[in-house]
């Protein structure tokens, strides 16, 4: 089976009126609807593209006999819990963290996940081929409203909580004009929190930041949690399947020490295997394994995640918890995806719970030194076979490129799916030590 051209790790995004276009998002949805007979969720983010390209989609999906509801503007995650809940498929119009001028499409599987490799190589043969059957003029599928049904996904995230959990918590919330806007405010003011907001118009010019909530973006949200003496700051991105916190002195938390404190919140009460990508900090593997769960590497994706997650229970394995070192990060209980306002409800529990300030549970987390960098080369292929070759004396995980495991650090290279380049990734509990690994690293490649 050939491997995909269209589709990415997370569906397929482009700039729009390019690699994007209404052309592809049409042959989409006669793709989608040709494979997934029924009745179909279609949500957007905030980006300006999106009516266009949701239209366009729509009319593939009813071309093929399909009913739709159209959902409106929700959080990816609210489109997969609905889909999980009512619906035989869902397509998600978004971008995600990508600038305002890309945008895109996700395609959700009856059980809530993103589609996986094999059915996307299947679905890109039907819009490649262009070989859809339409139905006759009396079967076409019929269209309707439902913007309410968000509402179901703030309700199933509100239940998981003890009732004002989150009184006497004051939470300064940024939702980078993106699809949460009306979602993780409403949650946490529900939760009990007193909630202060900025970016929190639905504007797909981003006009406050970009959709990727990095650290000089999130400079005013530092402001706002400063001048309002909030516990913390969250942010999305654009489709808020992801969050990332500041803490209450407005200063970014990384990632990974992120999933790594949620991690051992979540492993106190929870017993199982923590599912992660193999270019994830080793600090979540070591919070994990202190508070009684297993680790289960992946290759890098959410997708990948998500569905060793759902293998591993159909095996009776219990899980968890999962996620990447990204913000997004995966809860079982509540649906196998990304969920970017869960998390910000589990984090205010921890605040509940804790009674601390954030910055001092964040300061408890032991120290790791993370490297990441670009290498760029004709052949990314030659350069894994060529490393993989001169370290294979070492513990090496194959999973996804080649991950060279030590007793006190680990390195992760991988071919880029969309660059001649490959990741490199080190990680140490000593400054020193990764660097030296990560010199190591290219005097083997020869540079």
């Amino acid at each position: 089976m050939t491997g995909k051209r269209l589709f990415g790790t997370n569906g397929v995004r482009g700039v729009i009126g390019s690699d994007m276009t209404p052309t592809l998002a049409l042959s989409i949805g006669l793709a989608l609807g040709s494979m997934r007979k029924g009745s179909i969720a279609v949500g957007r983010d905030t980006r300006t593209s999106g009516p266009a390209l949701g239209s366009a989609l729509k009319a593939g999906l009813l071309a093929t006999g399909c009913d739709v509801t159209d959902c409106g503007i929700l959080p990816t995650p609210a489109l997969q819990y609905l889909v999980q809940e009512h619906f035989d498929a869902g397509a998600m119009i978004t971008a995600s963290h990508n600038p305002p001028e890309y945008n895109g499409v996700k395609v959700i599987e009856p059980d809530g996940t993103e589609m996986g490799d094999e059915e996307t190589i299947r679905l890109e043969k039907r819009v490649l081929d262009e070989e859809v059957p339409l139905v006759p003029w009396n079967a076409t599928g019929r269209e309707c409203q439902a913007f309410h049904l968000v509402n179901e996904y703030i309700d199933a995230i509100v239940r998981k909580f003890p009732p004002g959990i989150g009184e006497g918590i004051t939470v300064a919330v940024d939702p980078g004009c993106g699809a949460a806007c009306t979602t993780t405010p409403e949650i946490l003011t529900r939760l009990g929190c007193r909630v202060f907001t900025i970016n929190s118009q639905m504007d797909g010019n981003f006009p406050g930041r970009l959709p990727e909530p990095s650290p000089e973006g999130l400079i005013p949200l530092g402001d706002l949690v400063r001048s309002t003496g909030a516990s913390l700051g969250i942010a999305h991105d654009g489709d808020a399947d992801r969050a990332v916190f500041l803490d209450e002195k407005g200063r970014f938390i990384e990632e990974n020490r992120e999933f790594a404190l949620i991690a051992g919140q979540v492993c106190r009460d929870r017993k199982g295997m923590v599912v992660m990508p193999v270019s994830t900090s080793r600090l979540v593997e070591t919070i994990a394994r202190n508070n009684g769960c297993e680790v289960q590497y992946t290759p890098v994706g959410s997708i990948s995640v998500a569905r060793t997650m759902r293998a591993l229970e159909a095996e009776r394995i219990p899980v968890a918890f999962g996620g990447e070192g990204n913000g997004g990060l995966i809860y079982p209980d509540h649906q196998y995806c990304r969920d970017g306002a869960m998390t910000a409800a589990r984090m205010i529990a921890i605040l509940a719970g804790e009674r601390r300030p954030l910055s001092e549970l964040v300061a408890e987390l032991p120290e790791f030194y993370l490297i990441k960098e670009k290498i760029r080369g004709k052949d990314p292929s030659a350069m894994i076979r060529k490393l993989d070759s001169e370290f294979q004396s070492e513990s090496i995980d194959r999973t996804d490129g080649i991950r060279i495991n030590r007793a006190d650090s680990w390195a992760l290279v991988r071919p880029s799916g969309t660059e001649p380049l490959v990741r490199v990734i080190v990680e140490s509990t000593k400054k020193e030590t990764a660097d030296a690994f990560f010199d190591e690293i290219m005097q083997r490649l020869g540079r």
